[in-house]
């Protein structure tokens, strides 16, 4: 079984604040042992022309709200690009990967300048077909997408961009239901034995992007063949925002990682009838009598 990669997604979990942002990557690096970090990139002001009456209108859980209007809670969370260069770099002298979700073609190009080794679509902007066909002709990097409220019309349009391209071999599919957190009955795992059947040999590896509560999901979508898995992680579960419900803290991230690559050691074929650590016992406990005969 390849071995999983864990993507610990910060997201908008710093709190707009870039030392807590470096923590976080450190931790994720040296007590979690994860293989990535993400964080997103949005240009607020597009975005509020976009969707004026959310954006200019207070947080809908005002308990979770940094700032006045929803547009004030994006603007105070969010990095430019030079902090984003920044923390790209820092991860570099970490020794842990970089990425980002981009959610407009403006951020996309801001991003796509850096060269990270991978970027993300999330699932609301996966039919955004300017920004993924600017990235599909431009971008050389991997080019991970979720899937969440998307139906499967929708998922053959965006991939065919990618295919007609040549780059569906760069792209990582995933899996994932939208809601914070979602109910073990919403995550429909089996969706992943959807995508592997339609895209499986044609994409990089298919993916599991989780908003649900604890690790178990995690191992089970991985036993299912989603080679990379994503959830939301933070330092502090209690800490105001959307996302922290649904993330894990440090100690969360650090069992994930080590059950996946329990799992991925266990998911094989025997190399041999008796294998060496079995000939021991077997010598010492297996008594062998001949069958009677007919």
């Amino acid at each position: 079984m390849e071995k999983a990669t864990v993507i610990a997604e910060i997201g908008g979990n710093h709190k707009g604040d870039m030392e807590i942002a470096k923590e976080m990557i450190k931790i994720a690096k040296i007590f979690s042992n994860a293989d990535v970090v993400k964080f997103q990139k949005r240009d607020v002001e597009e975005w509020t022309r976009r969707k004026p009456e959310q954006y200019n209108a207070a947080h809908p859980v005002p308990a979770n709200a940094y700032g006045e209007t929803y547009k004030e809670h994006r603007e105070n969370l969010e990095f430019d690009v030079d902090q984003h260069r920044e923390l790209m770099e820092y991860c570099e002298e970490m020794g842990i990967t970089y990425s980002t979700s981009v959610w407009d073609i403006q951020s996309a190009k801001e991003i796509a300048e850096l060269n990270p080794v991978m970027i993300k679509i999330p699932s609301a902007c996966n039919t955004d077909y300017e920004m993924l066909e600017w990235l599909a002709d431009n971008y050389k990097g991997e080019i991970h997408v979720s899937t969440g409220m998307t139906t499967p019309e929708e998922t053959d349009k965006f991939m065919n961009i990618f295919f007609d391209r040549g780059r569906g071999k760069d792209v990582v599919l995933y899996n994932c239901t939208s809601g914070y957190p979602v109910p073990f009955e919403d995550v429909a795992l089996l969706e992943i034995n959807n995508l592997k059947a339609k895209y499986g040999d044609k994409v990089k590896a298919i993916g599991f992007s989780g908003h649900h509560l604890g690790i178990a999901v995690d191992v089970a979508a991985y036993t299912l063949g989603a080679t990379v898995i994503e959830r939301h992680y933070t330092l502090d579960r209690t800490w105001k925002g959307t996302d922290h419900a649904a993330s894990l803290e440090p100690n969360g991230l650090r069992k994930l990682k080590r059950d996946l690559d329990a799992v991925g050691k266990a998911l094989a074929y025997k190399s041999q009838d008796v294998l060496a650590i079995e000939q021991v016992q077997r010598d010492k406990l297996k008594y062998v009598s001949e069958p009677a005969a007919k």
